[in-house]
């Protein structure tokens, strides 16, 4: 059986299921984003204190890849996913208690925590049902997250003018426990020792061709990943508020945002397909160059037509790059510990996210404007595509893997 399971029938049916979970869990992480300007209302604060809240979402969530990452590969997923799943909805039970805005920060920390479970976790589990296909499975299973962004704001919008925001977090917690639970328990089957066993020789086999030890890669791909994280979150995080700055509504700021997501999720299944050619390296500095392109076209739009147009072209641009992390990760780092190095780079992603989520709405109070915090992530962004053509410069010729017998 070992020599048949990745790659599988089963491994399809897996990416299915998880992927389906994905897109429930991840809301957690959006959620907030949706809420932003009303809850900016209703305490009466600043753009950047109003921020905080997904701030702490964020590092939340950073933390939790890390640390959910490294319970996956101990206890497996299941386990993994339903302790999440009680968590994230706890989370906004609490959230709709708060009376302050740093009351719902620390709800949100918790939010942010448990629902990363949707995100890196996952994406670590499915790259060991998958070889020949690791790249387009693994961007499929990243893709939840957009597709989570895309799906939700549309459905909360109507609530949120009706209802307002704490019905929506109660909503939120009782689809996160009914939808989750029972998929989880479909993913209780582990990977066979055999199988396992070959995949840790095939990457410890690329590990030695790279030059560079686990440790220094992790690290060397954690900056990368801040810095073109901080570059992605302006339009992410603050498409809404940029457009009821404008005075073009926040239900028109969510539908850029769902736009650049499902944008996202193509960028993202595409550049999956073009990493089992390419590999992660290549792919991922092919996106941080077309996401530096987009943030350039940002800065003459501020028409709705044109502000629709480019948050597509930058949806379309940097969705593949995150899950471009996690094939690097797999391809040079030990197949044992996929759930703790993919959950350490992730963690470094989306503290670059909050990073950028907070620094954007510090730089629009000093400024005024949401030009210099573009031009900000334009120089994150240039980071991160420096560190890739290094990295590139050292790594050898890309050799096909091919599948354990």
């Amino acid at each position: 059986m070992s020599a048949t399971i990745t790659d599988s029938s089963y491994s399809w049916v897996r990416l299915v299921l998880t992927l389906a979970i994905a897109v429930i869990v991840n809301v957690g992480m959006w959620a907030i984003i949706v809420i932003l300007p009303a809850v900016e209302a209703e305490f009466g604060t600043s753009r950047a204190d109003a921020s905080m809240p997904y701030t702490l979402t964020m590092i939340g969530f950073a933390v939790g890849n890390f640390a959910i990452g490294k319970a996956v590969d101990r206890f497996g997923v299941t386990v993994s996913l339903i302790a999440a799943a009680i968590g994230v909805a706890a989370g906004f039970g609490l959230a709709t208690l708060s009376q302050s805005i740093a009351a719902l920060s620390l709800a949100q920390l918790l939010v942010g925590f448990a629902s990363a479970v949707g995100f890196g976790p996952l994406i670590a589990d499915i790259s060991h049902w998958f070889v020949r296909r690791r790249g387009i499975a693994v961007a499929l299973v990243a893709s939840g997250n957009y597709l989570s962004g895309a799906f939700w704001p549309l459905v909360l919008a109507g609530m949120l003018e009706q209802a307002g925001w704490r019905s929506v977090y109660l909503f939120m917690a009782v689809v996160t426990l009914v939808g989750v639970i029972p998929l989880s328990l479909a993913l209780r089957r582990r990977l066979p020792e055999e199988a396992q066993a070959a995949a840790q020789t095939l990457s410890l086999r690329k590990a030695r061709s790279a030059g560079l030890s686990p440790r220094a890669l992790q690290y060397l791909l954690g900056l990368a990943g801040i810095g073109c994280c901080v570059a992605m979150s302006m339009p992410q995080v603050h498409i809404v508020a940029y457009c009821v700055d404008l005075g073009y509504g926040p239900a028109v700021g969510a539908e850029m945002l769902a736009l650049m997501l499902l944008g996202g999720v193509a960028s993202r299944i595409v550049s999956g397909l073009l990493a089992d050619q390419l590999g992660g390296v290549r792919t991922l500095l092919i996106g941080s160059a077309l996401q530096c392109l987009a943030l350039f076209l940002y800065l003459p739009s501020d028409a709705l037509v044109s502000l629709y147009v480019v948050s597509l072209i930058f949806g379309l641009s940097q969705g593949g790059i995150v899950p471009s992390y996690a094939l690097i990760v797999r391809e040079y780092m030990p197949a044992r510990e996929a759930g703790a190095r993919v959950g350490f780079v992730m963690m470094a992603t989306i503290m670059g996210m909050a990073l950028g989520g907070w620094m954007s709405g510090w730089i629009y109070d000093v400024s005024g404007s949401y030009q210099l915090a573009f031009v900000n992530g334009i120089l994150w962004n240039g980071l991160n595509i420096v560190i890739m053509l290094w990295l590139l410069s050292r790594s050898g010729p890309r050799t096909r893997e091919v599948v354990p017998a």
